[in-house]
């Protein structure tokens, strides 16, 4: 599901208060976690820094998330027919943004920030991988014939219930993962920059 803001104008985020070094501060990345739980499009999230005055484009983003820096958009249907889908990146890539600017006011290169969130990238991206693959299976099972209606509708709520649940312990353990990324670049930079990635 996509935020309910899809277009925030100006006036929408948050005012920028008890800024450090240019960084955002708890106080705003936990207000635009709370306004956009279901993720961001990358416009909403220059949006986001430009609104701000602080210099950051989509290009930007994009080198971010080739560097490895930042986790890829998920494709998200939107509603009614013939709508398509559009890329959605998780309400924490903010928060990862905010930490990757503090770690570049540091004069610390882009190998040694890369390092830095690498140290659990590839277990994490081996459970979300199994978890989708698994999920993925349930669906399409629940959809064969040998299935009787009632019960088809009792598996599909359970599943969807699943399905949040993993998303639930993605976001907690890239949350983990992100709070000691963070410890690293707040020490580096003297501010705290927060949690983690949502991957679901």
């Amino acid at each position: 599901m996509i935020g309910q803001r899809q277009n925030p104008s100006s006036s929408e985020i948050p005012a920028a208060r008890g800024r450090v070094a240019g960084l955002l501060v708890e106080e705003e990345l936990s207000e635009i976690e709370r306004q956009w739980p279901d993720g961001l499009t990358s416009r909403q999230i220059v949006d986001v820094f430009t609104a701000r005055g602080f210099r950051f484009s989509e290009a930007t983003l994009r080198k971010y998330v080739q560097l490895g820096l930042l986790p890829r958009s998920i494709r998200v249907g939107r509603k009614g027919k013939h709508r398509g889908s559009c890329g959605i990146y998780p309400a924490e890539i903010v928060r990862r943004v905010n930490q990757v600017r503090a770690m570049m006011a540091s004069d610390l290169t882009i190998e040694d920030i890369q390092r830095s969130f690498a140290r659990f990238k590839k277990e994490i991206e081996q459970v979300e991988k199994g978890v989708r693959e698994l999920i993925t299976g349930f669906e399409r099972e629940a959809k064969g014939p040998a299935l009787d209606p009632d019960r088809r509708a009792t598996i599909e709520t359970e599943i969807a219930a699943a399905k949040q649940a993993a998303g639930e312990l993605i976001r907690r353990i890239t949350g983990v993962e992100a709070s000691l990324n963070a410890r690293a670049g707040a020490s580096v930079a003297g501010t705290a920059v927060g949690s983690g990635s949502d991957l679901f």
